[in-house]
């Protein structure tokens, strides 16, 4: 899609020098963010659970003692393929099976649809640098809530495209016309796809663009593909749901056994992956 289209994930907002100081996040004592640099929750958690997986390489001796965090939560490459290594050693993640495949498939009908389709239309609040996110996401959720409640046909929609949206379909009212999975961005289409809901959706869509206010016009599921014809599909789909799911216990494990500081963690008193 051209300006439309993906969770954009937590921009940092900075002050100047000048400006008050931060409250500095740690991992075992390393810090998470700068003096003067304000991070959105969900950054500073991101920051957080790669240190602790940076630490995990260093502690299983994949990662030089010396290695240390770049500038505003960086990596360098060496930590990047040390963690990779870790996790592909600490994760087990076996194949889905026959059945657990068939089950999905049939309680996710338009999951793996072909020439799945959308209308669409959004306002697109940009998260560009030095944009107060925390302000950006208070107008944009405000104005999901109104325009969930308008009822007169989309003029409402359009005005506020009008007035608000960062994208250039603001001048048309929002409008992006017929869109597939292949047209957006991926994280854009995650949130947009796959389902059935008409209207503007409940929830804000994040992009790497920023946060959208989105209204599904109209639906073409497309066809509906056999399971035989998508059963690789289904397994890509479940393994990786299995990932998540390992990773974030693992992150747990590592969260319980760490001293963290300033930041939110969920933490697990015993070993959670086997």
């Amino acid at each position: 899609m051209a300006q439309a289209p993906a969770p954009a994930g937590g921009a940092a907002e900075r002050a100047g020098e000048g400006g008050p100081a931060a409250e500095i996040a740690r991992v075992n004592g390393v810090a998470l963010n700068g003096p003067h640099e304000w991070l959105e929750e969900e950054a500073l958690r991101q920051r957080a659970c790669t240190e602790l997986l940076r630490q995990a390489a260093q502690q299983a001796g994949l990662l030089p003692a010396s290695d240390v965090p770049g500038a505003e939560g960086a990596i360098s490459v060496e930590a990047s393929d040390a963690i990779e290594r870790l996790l592909e050693r600490e994760l087990s993640v076996p194949d889905p099976s026959e059945d657990a495949c068939r089950r999905y498939h049939e309680a996710h009908p338009v999951a793996h649809a072909q020439g799945e389709r959308a209308q669409l239309r959004h306002v697109l609040f940009a998260v560009t640098p030095g944009v107060d996110v925390k302000q950006l996401r208070l107008r944009a959720e405000a104005l999901l809530i109104e325009l969930r409640c308008a009822d007169d046909g989309g003029a409402q929609f359009a005005r506020a495209a009008a007035q608000w949206s960062n994208c250039p379909s603001g001048q048309q009212g929002g409008e992006l016309g017929w869109l597939t999975r292949a047209d957006c961005a991926p994280e854009f289409a995650r949130e947009v796809f796959g389902g059935n809901e008409i209207g503007v959706l409940a929830r804000l869509v994040h992009s790497r663009f920023g946060l959208h206010v989105v209204e599904v016009v109209a639906r073409d599921p497309g066809r509906q593909p056999a399971f035989e014809e998508v059963r690789a599909a289904v397994a890509l789909t479940l393994r990786q749901q299995a990932w998540v799911n390992a990773l974030r216990q693992y992150l747990q494990l590592l969260a319980g056994a760490a001293q963290v500081e300033g930041v939110a963690l969920d933490a697990a008193s015993s070993a959670l992956v086997q």
